[in-house]
């Protein structure tokens, strides 16, 4: 299959205060590209167990086409207990299964044939995953309207200055939230300017095509050179926000790819993961009306 849209790196187990759901950004992203109908695949590892098996099983009967090698580590899993304001906190599970995930044969025929990927600094904590995650890059098409999308996803403390340095080097896609945003330029020593500043410095810097800046409910930036699209953030009655930014990025590549505008791309960015916040968990079907 060519043309395809990869979300790489971690695929585990949401443990939420009502049970557990099928979480990780990359699985969220490719799952949202599939729904607006464009050809997509998870990249992950799993383990030899009960957890993982499900993980494939849930995969298979949602028709989100995997690359998920079963490795000598447990499936992933990440403790999520919601704060006073429903915002979901993390504890994530070391040394599991995707940070391990193997460069194959067979994961090189998929990068070969992919047109947009999407990445984090959460899968690349450890080296076996990060030597893959740059290999697999390496190895897609060098064409012009190829996407790199480095999904920054700041967790705990598992990111440091040359992990985020060098995605961003490989990236031409940069998403990033507010808060990452101050995190990222005090670590790069550009912490006095004003958040619109800073985001024209990373374009600039890292020469990149596009820069997302998410700002909860103050809404949303998309930079390009010489242009920025500002979205509102819709008021809606929150479920839980888990998954909401992965299902941005997805309805925004999504929209890319079919040739729209970075403004028609953002609008229905916002629209998609609004209606996230209103359900359940990371992987919601969306309705027609914004799918089609």
């Amino acid at each position: 299959m060519n043309n395809l849209v990869v979300g790489m790196g971690e695929a585990l187990w949401d443990v939420l205060p009502e049970g557990k759901k099928i979480g990780g950004a990359p699985a969220n992203f490719a799952y949202h590209v599939s729904q607006f109908g464009l050809p997509s695949c998870v990249v992950s590892a799993i383990g030899d167990d009960a957890l993982g098996n499900e993980i494939i099983s849930n995969f298979t009967s949602k028709g989100l086409n995997h690359q998920i090698d079963k490795v000598p580590y447990p499936t992933g899993t990440v403790q999520v207990e919601k704060d006073q304001a429903g915002i979901p906190q993390y504890e994530i599970k070391e040394n599991v299964a995707w940070d391990n995930i193997p460069y194959t044969t067979a994961l090189e025929t998929i990068a070969k044939s992919t047109k947009a990927v999407c990445f984090g600094s959460l899968a690349q904590r450890n080296v076996v995953s990060r030597e893959t995650i740059g290999r697999f890059i390496d190895a897609m098409p060098k064409n012009d309207d190829t996407l790199i999308v480095f999904d920054v996803n700041l967790r705990q403390g598992f990111y440091n200055k040359d992990i985020l340095c060098n995605s961003m080097k490989r990236c031409n896609i940069l998403k990033i939230n507010d808060e990452e945003l101050v995190t990222v330029s005090r670590m790069f020593g550009y912490p006095g300017i004003d958040l619109q500043d800073k985001c024209w410095i990373l374009l600039g810097k890292y020469n990149l095509k596009m820069l997302i800046l998410t700002c909860g409910i103050n809404g949303s930036y998309v930079f390009t050179p010489g242009n920025v699209s500002f979205q509102p953030t819709p008021t809606v009655e929150v479920a839980d926000t888990v998954g909401a930014g992965d299902s941005f990025t997805a309805a925004f590549i999504a929209s890319v790819l079919k040739g729209k505008s970075v403004t028609e791309a953002h609008a229905l960015a916002v629209r998609t993961s609004a209606y996230v916040c209103t359900q359940k968990g990371a992987m919601p079907v969306l309705p027609a009306e914004i799918t089609g």
